[in-house]
């Protein structure tokens, strides 16, 4: 029986919320121009599918306050802080990315960021959200792809480290940490047009140093601890493999890139439950 560790739990999500907020810091500028060029309808009602801690709901309704969101995620405890926050035009709600308690044809427009990454059977999850998306409605998948980062000089060889732990995290979860690639594929398989894989390019130059090397030290304090459980090498190795990424992104002539694919497209047929 494992015991609850709240210490722990509480570690995890204060790292979460650090690496949400300075992944949404870094990339929403950039986004914000993908998002205002869909020219989504006045009053359009809008799905965050796993909303986490709200950032892309709130930055959305602050440019477009006329919209309605509705955004899930599967922990109670980041719902019930979201509520708390009384968001104007937004609700929250506990739910499952795999069984979406909406009907066909719900929304809008339809939103899933840094999700698909950590979730068994992305492309079922991704023919989920298509099932609730309105005939002409926009999805929008920011689906990462851990063979899209890149960092020198380093001491560790950072392509390897990303490699051997995709591997080993599919092979114990079930889990695609390459989305980014597949996503579009995904799309022309469930009867999208219009479809498009574009690009939010988050390094050196684009985004503020100090800002670039929060953000992977976030990821080494919400995910070294994982990492070295579930690849099997050794726990300081790990964190000086993310403290290479720290370093490279904090100080010329370090160079650090993270290419994030956003892939979107529109609904030709409503309602369609994937399974054909």
């Amino acid at each position: 029986m494992v015991h609850p560790n709240p210490q722990k739990e509480q570690m995890e999500d204060e790292s979460m919320a650090r690496n949400l907020a300075a992944q949404a810091e870094a990339i929403w500028p950039a986004e914000s121009k993908l998002v205002a060029d869909y020219g989504l309808p006045e009053g359009a009602r809008i799905l965050d599918a796993g909303c986490g801690t709200g950032e892309f709901t709130v930055r959305l309704l602050a440019a477009r306050p006329d919209l309605s969101v509705t955004g899930i995620d599967i922990l109670p405890s980041r719902i019930a802080l979201l509520r708390a926050r009384r968001v104007p035009g937004a609700s929250f709600m506990v739910g499952d990315l795999l069984h979406l308690d909406f009907p066909e044809a719900a929304f809008d427009f339809v939103a899933c960021r840094h999700v698909l990454q950590s979730v068994p059977e992305p492309a079922r999850a991704v023919a989920e959200l298509a099932r609730v998306l309105k005939p002409g409605g926009r999805i929008h998948l920011l689906a990462e792809d851990y063979g899209m980062l890149h960092f020198h000089p380093t001491r560790h060889d950072l392509d390897g480290f990303f490699q051997a732990n995709m591997r080993a995290f599919r092979e114990k979860t079930g889990v695609d940490y390459e989305t980014g690639r597949h996503a579009a594929a995904w799309l022309q398989d469930l009867g999208f047009s219009r479809i498009e894989v574009n690009y939010v390019i988050v390094d050196s130059f684009r985004t503020p140093r100090d800002l670039l090397r929060r953000l992977f030290e976030a990821w080494r304090d919400g995910y070294a601890r994982l990492i070295s459980e579930v690849s099997g090498r050794p726990f300081d190795e790990t964190v000086e493999c993310f403290e290479d990424m720290m370093a490279a992104s904090a100080h010329p002539p370090g160079y650090a890139v993270w290419f994030v694919p956003v892939v979107t497209g529109i609904s030709r047929a409503g309602g369609r439950d994937g399974s054909g």
